[in-house]
C-alpha cells in the first residue's frame, strides 16, 4: 500500500482520445497507451455513481485490455487490481506488460480504471503548490488541504468512493465484455479489493493471486509499528553483513541523531524539480526524513542505499537523501481524493485511540502516518461503511497469497490472517523481498503457473528461498555490491 506522503511512481500516461467527462458506454475501439508500443483496444462503461440511484448521475469508467500474443487466447483474462489506494491500472501497463509476460502469452490482460482514478472520473487534488507534501510534511495543515481538494469536486458524492462500488464497477466492465470468469492479481490495496470481489460476486473469480495482502479486517494509514520492524531489521542485516557492519557500526545511533538535529533546526536542500527543471528549495524536517526513510524500505533496491544515505546525513551531507528522494518530487500516480475516500470511511472510523497509541509507539517514525490521516480524513467528506465490510472473507476459490518478510506496510502476519478463512488457499513468504514481490521475485513466474493451472496444489515456492539479500551500499561508488 503506497504511502501518501512520498510515491515513488510517475505517472505513466492517460487513455487516448478519451473525454474527462466522458460517461456514456463505448465499445472497445484500437488505442495506445504511453510506454507501451503495440495497439490495443480501450473503452468506457458508463455506471451509477450511486448504485442505490440507478437512475442518478453516471460516471464513466475506463479500461484497457492487453491482448495475449498467441491466437485463440484463454477466455478467462487476468485483471489488475491496483494499489495505493489510488493507483489507477492503466497509467500502470508498461510495467504489467513487463511483468506478466508468461501471462500474456495465453491470456489477455485487462486494466480497469478504478472510480476515482485515471480516467474513471478522477479525484486529483490540485492544490496551489503540489509540491507541499514534499517541502514541510511536519508544518503542513493538512486538515485544510484535504478540505481545498473536496472543493474541487462540489458535485461529487465522495461517500460512494469506496471499495465495494469499486467491485460493482469491476463487474459492470466484465459483463459488458462478455466475460465469464477473471483471474485477479492484486498488489497491496488491490488485494483488499480481491478479497472484497471474492466476497461479492464469487461467481465471476476463477482464482485470484494477491501480493502483499490488506485484508479488510485490519486498518490500513497507521504505519508506524511495521515501518519500525522493517527498519530494525534492515539494521540487524546490516550489522550481519561484515562490511556493512564494520562501515557503519554507529548505524541506529546515527539515524537517531539525525532526527535529533532535525527536530532542532530543519535543513533546506537545494536541487531542481524533475520535471521543469527549475530550482526547488525542500526543508528536510524530522517527518520527512523518516517518511523517505520508510518508503525507501518498501524495495530491496532502495533498501541496500540506507545505511550509507544515514551515515552521509550523520555527516552533513544530504545529497544520497535527495537521490532517494528520487521520483517523490514528480507528479505522483496516486489519486489523493480516491485515497481518502477508502481509507476515511473504510479503515480511519475503526482506528480507536489505542490502536493509534499503539502503533505510535516507536522511536523510528512514532504516530506520524497514524497522525496524518487522521488530520486528512477530518477535512475530508466520508461516511462509514456497514461493519461487515471488515468482516473475513471466507471463499473456497483457490488462492495464492504473497508477502514479503521485509515489507514496512503489508507484514507476512496480514497474509495469515487472510489464509485463515481461505481454506483452498497457499501462503508463501519471501524471506528477502519488500512489498508487492511480484515486481522483485520470481513470483510473477509463480502467478503465471498458478492462473494457468487454476490451483495452487502444485505451486513450488521454492524459488523465493534462494533469492539472497543484496548487499547494501557503503560508499557513492556503490562499493560493497
Amino acid at each position: 500500500m503506497k504511502q501518501w506522503m512520498v510515491l515513488s511512481l510517475l505517472l505513466l500516461g492517460i487513455l487516448p482520445q478519451v473525454s474527462q467527462a466522458q460517461t456514456e458506454t463505448t465499445e472497445a475501439a484500437s488505442c495506445y497507451l504511453p510506454g507501451v508500443q503495440e495497439q490495443l483496444r480501450c473503452g468506457v462503461v458508463s455506471v451509477p455513481e450511486n448504485y442505490e440511484q440507478p437512475e442518478g448521475r453516471h460516471i464513466g469508467i475506463h479500461y484497457a485490455v492487453l491482448p495475449a500474443v498467441q491466437e485463440g487466447a484463454q477466455p478467462d483474462p487476468m485483471l489488475i487490481l491496483a494499489g495505493g489506494p489510488g493507483q489507477a491500472a492503466t497509467e500502470l501497463a508498461p510495467m504489467i506488460a513487463r511483468m506478466f509476460k508468461a501471462v500474456r502469452e495465453k491470456r489477455d490482460i485487462l486494466l480497469i480504471d478504478q472510480r476515482g482514478t485515471g480516467k474513471s472520473h478522477p479525484l486529483e487534488c490540485e492544490i496551489e503548490r503540489p509540491d507541499e507534501l514534499i517541502r514541510s510534511d511536519d508544518e503542513q495543515d493538512l486538515q485544510a488541504l484535504s478540505r481545498e481538494c473536496l472543493q474541487q469536486y462540489p458535485d461529487t458524492d465522495t461517500t460512494q468512493y469506496h471499495t465495494v462500488n469499486a467491485v460493482k464497477d469491476l463487474e459492470r466492465v466484465r459483463q459488458h465484455l462478455g466475460i465469464e470468469q477473471l483471474n485477479l492479481y492484486g498488489a497491496s490495496y488491490g488485494t483488499r479489493v480481491g478479497l472484497t470481489y471474492l466476497r461479492e460476486a464469487p461467481e465471476s473469480v476463477r482464482s485470484a493471486a494477491l501480493d502483499a495482502i490488506a485484508p479488510p479486517q485490519v486498518v490500513i494509514g497507521p504505519f508506524g509499528q511495521h515501518g519500525a520492524s522493517a527498519f530494525d531489521a534492515m539494521l540487524e542485516d546490516c550489522s550481519e553483513q561484515s562490511l556493512c557492519g564494520e562501515k557503519f557500526p554507529n548505524l541506529e545511533q546515527e539515524y537517531y541523531e539525525v532526527m535529533t538535529e532535525l527536530e532542532a533546526q530543519d535543513i533546506l536542500l537545494e536541487t531542481r524539480d524533475p520535471l521543469s527543471f527549475e530550482p526547488l528549495q525542500i526543508k528536510l524536517t524530522p517527518g520527512r526524513f523518516s517518511s523517505i526513510m520508510r518508503v525507501a524500505l518498501y524495495h530491496p533496491n532502495t533498501r541496500q542505499l540506507l545505511p550509507y544515505a544515514i551515515h552521509s546525513a550523520a555527516s552533513g551531507n544530504y545529497h544520497p537523501i535527495l537521490g532517494l528522494m528520487g521520483g517523490t518530487l514528480s507528479q505522483s500516480s496516486i489519486y489523493l481524493g480516491l485515497m481518502l475516500s477508502v481509507v476515511c470511511s473504510e479503515d480511519l472510523p475503526r482506528a480507536t485511540s489505542e490502536l493509534l497509541e499503539q502503533d505510535g509507539n516507536n522511536r523510528f517514525i512514532g504516530s506520524r502516518t497514524g497522525d496524518a490521516f487522521v488530520d486528512m480524513c477530518s477535512g475530508w467528506r466520508s461516511s462509514s461503511v456497514p461493519g461487515y465490510w471488515s468482516d473475513p472473507v471466507v471463499s473456497n476459490k483457490p488462492v495464492l497469497l504473497l508477502s514479503g518478510k521485509l515489507d514496512p506496510v503489508t507484514p507476512p502476519e496480514w497474509g495469515e490472517i487472510a489464509h485463515r478463512t481461505l481454506p483452498n488457499s497457499k501462503h508463501l513468504v519471501a524471506r528477502n523481498a519488500g512489498h508487492t514481490i511480484a515486481s522483485h521475485t520470481c513470483a510473477n513466474k509463480l502467478i503465471a503457473d498458478f492462473i494457468e493451472q487454476g490451483s495452487v496444489e502444485n505451486i513450488d515456492g521454492s524459488c523465493l528461498k534462494e533469492q539472497r539479500l543484496k548487499p547494501f551500499v557503503l560508499n557513492q561508488n556503490a562499493a560493497g555490491l
